[in-house]
C-alpha cells in the first residue's frame, strides 16, 4: 500500500521554493543571458575587433539607432590574425581602417568620396590601395616605378607588389567590383557611439564579460579568505578566534572602495587582474562572520561531538560536517557579494584605478560619459552603461533574496 505522505527531500523543497520566485527566476534569466554574451564574445558583437576599438571620429557622440556607410581602406601593413577560439575570446585585427562617407564614385582608377558631415570637396584615393595590400616602400620589383607606388597601370591592367612582395597582376574592372563588394558597408550603431566614434552596444557587451569576471574572481578569493578564516576563528575559539576577529573587525571599518584603492596603490600597478584581487581582497569579511558565528553553532551540535569520538581530525570535522551544513547561508551571501563586486569595480573604473583603456569596463564608460555631460548628443553615453549597472546587479540581488527564502524552511513551498 502506498503512503498517504510522499517524503520531499529538503534539496527539492528548496529547489520548488526557487522556481517558485518569481523575481529569482528574473534575476537568473538576466545572469545567464549576460553569462551567454560573456561566453559567446566576439562571434555575436557587430565590432569584432579587439576590446571593441574600432572607431571614427567623424561620428563621435553618434545618437542610438544611427546608420552611416563606411568606407573601409585596406591597411598596407601586414595583419596579425588569431585563431578562431582565441578570437571568441580577444578578438581579431581588422584588415581596414574606416571612414564614414555620405557619398562616392570611381573614376578609372581613383575613389573620389566625401567624407560624413563635412561640406567639402571631395577626397580622392587610389583604388589599388583601397582594395590590396600594396607594399609600402621601395620594393624594385617593378620597372618604371621611380616613384615607388608599386602598381603600374596599363589600359585595363594592373600590377602590383603585395605586401609580400609578391606580384599580382589584375583588371581595373576587377578592382571597381571588389571596391563596391569589400570596400562598402552600410553600418547601424543601435546604441550610438562614444567620444571615439566606437560602437556602444559593442563595448556594453564586453564590459558585460568583465564585470562577470571580476566578480567571479573576486568571490572566489572572497570565498576563500573568509570561510577559511571564518572557520578557523569559529571552531578552535580562544585567542585565535579573538584575534582573527579582531583582524575582520579592523578590515570591516574601512570602506571597501577606500580599501581597494589602498590596495591599489600599495600594489603600485592598475589593470584588471589588480581589480580582481584587490576587489576580492576587501569582500571576504562578511562571509568570515558569518561562517564563524554559524560554526560556534553548530559545533556544538551532538553529531559534531560523535565525530570527536570517533577520533576525526579537526580540518575533516570542519570541511566534510560542519561546512555542509551551512551551504545556503554561504550561497546567499556569495550571491550578494556578486552584486557589491561589480558595483564595486565599476566605481574603480569610473576612478581609473580599474580596467585600464582600451579595455572597455562599465565604470569607464559612465566615466567617460560623465566628462561630456551637459554637451550635445551626450545622454545616451550615461544612460546605457548605468542601466546596464543597475540590472545586473539588481539580478544579482533579487536572486540571492530568492535563494534566502528557498533556504528558509517556514517559507510555504
Amino acid at each position: 500500500m502506498a503512503s498517504e505522505f510522499e517524503h520531499i527531500s529538503p534539496s527539492s523543497q528548496i529547489r520548488k521554493r526557487l522556481l517558485n520566485h518569481k523575481p529569482a527566476m528574473f534575476g537568473l534569466f538576466v545572469i545567464l543571458f549576460a553569462v551567454f554574451i560573456a561566453l559567446a564574445g566576439h562571434t555575436i558583437m557587430p565590432d569584432k575587433t579587439p576590446n571593441a576599438n574600432d572607431g571614427a571620429v567623424q561620428i563621435s557622440k553618434a545618437l542610438p539607432v544611427f546608420e552611416t556607410k563606411i568606407l573601409r581602406f585596406r591597411k598596407r601593413i601586414a595583419t596579425e590574425h588569431t585563431g578562431f577560439f582565441e578570437s571568441i575570446y580577444s578578438g581579431d585585427e581588422t584588415d581596414y581602417t574606416i571612414t564614414p562617407i555620405d557619398t562616392f564614385r570611381i573614376v578609372g582608377d581613383t575613389v573620389f568620396f566625401k567624407v560624413y558631415g563635412r561640406e567639402q570637396k571631395e577626397l580622392s584615393y587610389s583604388l589599388i590601395y583601397a582594395t590590396k595590400p600594396v607594399y609600402a616602400g621601395a620594393s624594385g620589383l617593378l620597372s618604371d616605378d621611380s616613384l615607388n607606388y608599386n602598381y603600374q597601370i596599363k589600359g585595363d591592367t594592373v600590377r602590383y607588389v603585395d605586401i609580400q612582395k609578391r606580384i599580382h597582376t589584375t583588371t581595373l574592372f576587377a578592382l571597381a567590383e571588389e571596391f563596391q563588394k569589400e570596400n562598402i558597408e552600410t553600418r547601424t550603431y543601435w546604441l550610438g557611439t562614444d567620444r571615439s566614434g566606437r560602437d556602444i552596444l559593442s563595448r556594453l557587451m564586453y564590459g558585460t564579460r568583465v564585470s562577470l569576471m571580476i566578480g567571479a574572481i573576486a568571490v572566489l578569493i572572497s570565498l576563500v579568505l573568509g570561510v577559511s578564516l571564518g572557520a578557523i576563528s569559529g571552531y578552535f575559539g580562544g585567542w585565535i578566534d579573538s584575534v582573527i576577529h579582531w583582524f575582520m573587525t579592523v578590515v570591516w571599518s574601512i570602506p571597501s572602495i577606500m580599501l581597494v584603492i589602498a590596495i591599489t596603490i600599495v600594489l603600485q600597478s592598475k589593470g584588471i587582474w589588480v581589480a580582481f584581487v584587490a576587489v576580492g581582497l576587501t569582500m571576504w569579511v562578511e562571509i568570515a562572520r558569518i561562517v564563524r558565528g554559524k560554526i560556534k553553532t553548530i559545533k556544538r551540535k551532538s553529531f559534531i561531538e560523535a565525530t570527536h569520538a570517533f577520533g576525526m581530525s579537526h580540518w575533516r570535522i570542519i570541511f566534510r560536517h560542519i561546512l555542509p551544513n551551512m551551504l545556503g547561508e554561504i550561497v546567499v551571501v556569495t550571491t550578494s557579494n556578486f552584486a557589491a563586486a561589480i558595483l564595486i569595480e565599476a566605481g574603480l573604473s569610473f576612478l581609473g584605478l580599474g580596467v585600464q583603456p582600451p579595455t572597455p569596463s562599465w565604470g569607464m564608460m559612465v566615466s567617460e560619459g560623465y566628462s561630456v555631460i551637459g554637451t550635445s548628443n551626450s545622454w545616451h553615453l550615461i544612460v546605457f552603461p548605468s542601466l546596464c549597472i543597475s540590472v545586473l546587479v539588481l539580478a544579482f540581488n533579487l536572486l540571492g533574496n530568492g535563494l534566502r527564502d528557498a533556504y528558509d524552511p517556514n517559507t510555504r513551498v
